[in-house]
């Protein structure tokens, strides 16, 4: 599985239409996701799953409005339930010839969730899928260097809660992120962050931005519920084979009494960008400097996500890349 800076093909995601996933806050989503599509559409294709037509053609007129480069966009019809394109779709993997072919997992809705059934068929419906595994495994809980490294959370993986693979041990898990992804060497951290209701997403709590190199989020106040679980996996990535640097989190955000996953690690690196999700927050500017120390070669953006978070997920667990490659 290439890492992500890697170059791109393109860059699938789902268009919203489910508003029980933004109660009360749902107008303004297609907005958020108009304003993405426009950043990624100046440096990638961007290939867009949508209900029906009618939805496309509402998908259509707000990138158009927002000026979004159209020639690089694609419109492909598919019911989904939800929009988190990093879980259900297909992870794309790459070998020595540099041919590009995805091997679909399967979806539960984070052992969560009984509407996913839509996710999953439209994930197993996408060009390029080679492989279906029999288990579980989401897009969302497992980060790579491209060099045989995989970080992950025994919270996601291993624990009886939200349990996608309730047989599997660690060994057995672990021999088959080898056979399907080419990975030499999982890094285990504990557990993520406070309002993951995945169950402990690495994608919200430590992520790659070099071969040898991972930004891992830190709270300083010992008050905050993620301030425990974040020293401890920062003493566990001082044992890495990795340079470990800290990624401050924002403020909690809450909305109607929920803690919402709002963590600068849920960025996606595009072909020339960095997409950094921000909450109107001091820290906002900490983290894109961060950042953009981490990927000195792109441009690093931020993405107003207050909204955006209140459906459990920000910019990277909407994405899902294609690399270059694919045919």
């Amino acid at each position: 599985m290439p890492a992500e800076w890697e170059p791109h093909e393109a860059t699938w995601i789902a268009w919203p239409h489910n508003e029980e996933d933004w109660p009360g806050r749902f107008e303004p989503i297609k907005w958020v996701y108009a304003e993405i599509v426009r950043k990624l559409s100046a440096v990638e294709r961007v290939k867009i799953l949508v209900r029906d037509e009618d939805l496309r053609e509402t998908a259509r007129q707000a990138l158009e409005m927002v000026g979004a480069n159209m020639a690089a966009i694609d419109f492909r019809l598919a019911p989904t339930d939800r929009v988190w394109t990093r879980d259900f779709a297909p992870l794309f993997l790459k070998n020595a010839a540099g041919e590009v072919a995805g091997a679909k997992f399967k979806f539960n809705g984070w052992a969560k969730y009984g509407n996913h059934l839509l996710d999953d068929a439209a994930g197993r419906a996408l060009p390029g899928v080679r492989w279906q595994p029999d288990f579980v495994l989401e897009g969302g809980s497992v980060d790579v260097n491209g060099a045989g490294l995989l970080l992950t959370t025994e919270e996601c993986l291993l624990s009886p809660i939200q349990a996608r693979n309730p047989t599997l041990t660690r060994g057995q898990l672990e021999a088959r992120l080898s056979e399907y992804l080419g990975i030499d060497r999982v890094l285990w951290f504990n557990n993520g962050i406070a309002g993951d209701d995945t169950h402990g997403h690495i994608d919200d709590l430590a992520r790659f931005t070099g071969a040898d190199s991972i930004v891992i989020v830190s709270e300083d106040d010992p008050s905050d519920p993620n301030h425990e679980p974040m020293l401890e996996n920062w003493d566990r990535a001082r044992t890495m084979p990795v340079h470990a640097r800290k990624l401050h989190m924002p403020a909690p955000l809450c909305f109607d009494g929920v803690r919402l996953p709002a963590s600068y690690a849920n960025f996606y690196i595009a072909n020339q960008t960095v997409l950094v999700p921000t909450f109107n927050d001091p820290n906002d500017r900490v983290a894109l400097n961060t950042l953009a120390e981490c990927f000195p070669d792109r441009r690093v953006i931020g993405i107003n996500c207050v909204e955006l978070v209140w459906g459990l997920g920000t910019l990277h667990c909407m994405t899902q890349q294609l690399p270059a490659g694919a045919r």
